[in-house]
């Protein structure tokens, strides 16, 4: 317990520790959330369900989990020192290397005893009496706290496959999202991997190189890029370093939080030589480049399929069966619309002799086996078996937990025909509730560091507002809400992101809603909005006292 921080008991002798504000999740985000209100002198604590901190990056640790983001981006900008100190070792970093960063920052800033670990939020109550929130951790414990926010990640809730049998497996069973601490060995055994989004491309290279037999159960075709991924030199870093504050600066405003070339041209009106010369140009530079080579990539059909077909040509140059080459391009989906990936050797893998891809659309899964998988066309015997099925995104973690505002009014029921939110940051009748990289905000479309500190800013800075202005209690209007709403369907629909059935549109979930749940307006005009909003005196959020 901090010095700050004060215990009080319940009329059934619970303790109750009473706080300023309480950060659900020590991530990247969590972290970052506690030192700034460290900063404006609050009493602040952490609960985190892991064992350590880390959050993504403490869970996902599978063979060949690595950022798509290159590790100079996918950094802290808050503190100009740290920048300067820490030394990166390849373009696009390794789980155990960002997890050491982030250790590394809790060392340096002091957070730690900020933090406290194997502690599950089961639930959290408004009290409209007193403006202040009571939560409730899995074990019992009570927290009182004037600010509550969930910085829980948008990936964070893992699903399995919805078919029967699951549990009958008598092999080994492994999920990406929860991998052993321990490396798993699968020398000469029979591995199958369900899944192929980013977990499954980063993971199936490496697990075909140690199995004796790979076979790769393929639900959706993804499109997947080189990432050419290279140890970083100490002349390059100098060189970003140099400038590091102006490159910082460009990524805020640009619209993934990626500095790109901006676009200029329509795809459609260049020839095809000049545009196959420009594909060619970003190919494997980076995760975004290729989407952002011309203004109509994401909102033309004719303009996208340009670009998808450059990656379906490089597919089949790369793998020598053809009728593979075919299986592995998407053609159900417009590029971009489901997160592109990036891989080390993905496509190679399917040339080997010991890999087999066996396609979920032609032959859909029924059941798991004592023994293996089966498909409606054979039973396919394996030794282990590896999910990477992976996330309720956006709202799962969220709604995981009993989250109630004004009036006992649950958020499950509120978001129950999909998310609503201002900014992606606060729900009208949820005060002082902030949920970071939220739905409805840039988060899953943009580089999550530059969205984190954002959003973790904004909510210091609204935080330290009101209390200058001697309120404790901050809540968005409805009008405010269904304003923000509106305005990220509306942009959502302009775009073909709708036409994906994606976790971004919640599709991977039976039953959830299908709404497109991230804002997809750009970084830099998001940002833009929010700090006009703050300049403005914060329309659309109201200041009270309880």
């Amino acid at each position: 317990m901090t010095a700050t921080e004060t215990a009080t008991s319940t009329a059934t002798d619970t303790p109750v520790r009473r706080v300023d504000a309480l950060v659900v999740g020590a991530g990247l985000a969590g972290l970052y959330m506690l030192h700034r209100f460290r900063g404006l002198g609050l009493s602040a604590v952490v609960l985190e369900a892991a064992d350590d901190i880390g959050g993504t990056w403490y869970h996902n640790r599978y063979p060949g989990a690595r950022c798509d983001v290159e590790s100079m981006e996918y950094s802290y900008s808050f503190s100009p020192e740290l920048e300067q100190e820490w030394d990166w070792t390849e373009k696009y970093p390794t789980q155990p290397e960002i997890l050491r960063y982030v250790n590394h920052v809790a060392d340096r800033f002091g957070l730690r005893d900020g933090v406290r670990l194997g502690t599950r939020v089961a639930a959290a109550h408004y009290r409209d009496a007193d403006g202040r929130w009571t939560v409730t951790t899995g074990a019992g414990e009570v927290y009182d706290t004037e600010q509550l926010v969930m910085a829980t990640g948008c990936l964070s809730t893992s699903k399995l496959p919805e078919i029967p049998g699951v549990e009958t497996f008598a092999g080994r069973t492994f999920h990406t999202a929860h991998w052993p601490q321990d490396p798993v060995d699968f020398t000469g055994r029979r591995v199958a991997v369900i899944g192929t989004g980013s977990s499954g491309i980063q993971a199936i290279p490496l697990i075909a190189e140690q199995a004796a037999d790979l076979t790769v159960f393929q639900r959706t075709a993804n499109f997947s890029m080189p990432a050419n991924n290279a140890p970083l030199s100490d002349e390059a870093q100098a060189q970003r370093k140099q400038r590091y504050r102006e490159h910082r600066e460009a990524a805020r405003r640009s619209g993934f939080g990626v500095p790109v070339e901006e676009a200029t041209q329509s795809a459609l009106a260049v020839d095809p030589a000049e545009r196959h010369a420009k594909y060619e140009s970003v190919w494997g530079v980076n995760l975004v480049g290729l989407l952002a080579s011309y203004t109509d990539s994401i909102v033309d059909p004719d303009a996208n399929e340009t670009a998808a077909e450059f990656v379906r040509e490089k597919i089949r140059g790369i793998v020598d069966d053809p009728e593979t080459a075919e299986t592995l391009s998407p053609r159900d989906h417009p590029f971009g619309t489901k997160r592109p990936c990036l891989d080390t050797g993905y496509y190679a893998t399917f040339n080997r002799d010991t890999v087999h891809l066996v396609d979920l659309k032609r032959t859909p899964l029924q059941e798991i086996t004592p023994r293996g998988v089966r498909t409606t066309e054979q039973e396919y015997e394996v030794d282990d078996l590896v999910f990477a099925t992976g996330f309720d995104a956006m709202t799962g973690t969220l709604l995981a937990v009993d989250i109630r505002g004004r009036g006992g009014q649950r958020l499950a029921d509120k978001w129950a025909d999909g998310p609503v939110t201002h900014l992606g940051l606060q729900v009208a009748g949820f005060p002082n509730l902030y949920t970071i990289t939220g739905p409805g905000s840039p988060s899953v479309l943009s580089n999550m560091m530059v969205s984190i500190e954002q959003h973790v800013d904004f909510v210091a800075d609204t935080v330290a507002y009101a209390h200058a202005r001697g309120d404790t209690v901050v809540e968005s209007t409805e009008d405010a809400e269904r304003g923000w709403t509106d305005h990220v369907r509306e942009v959502g629909e302009y775009t073909l992101y709708p036409r994906a059935n994606s976790w971004y549109m919640g599709s991977n979930v039976p039953g959830k809603p299908r709404v497109f749940m991230a804002y997809i307006g750009g970084v830099g005009n998001y940002r833009a909005h929010c700090d006009q909003l703050a300049a403005d005196g914060y329309p659309g959020f109201a200041f009270s006292a309880p």
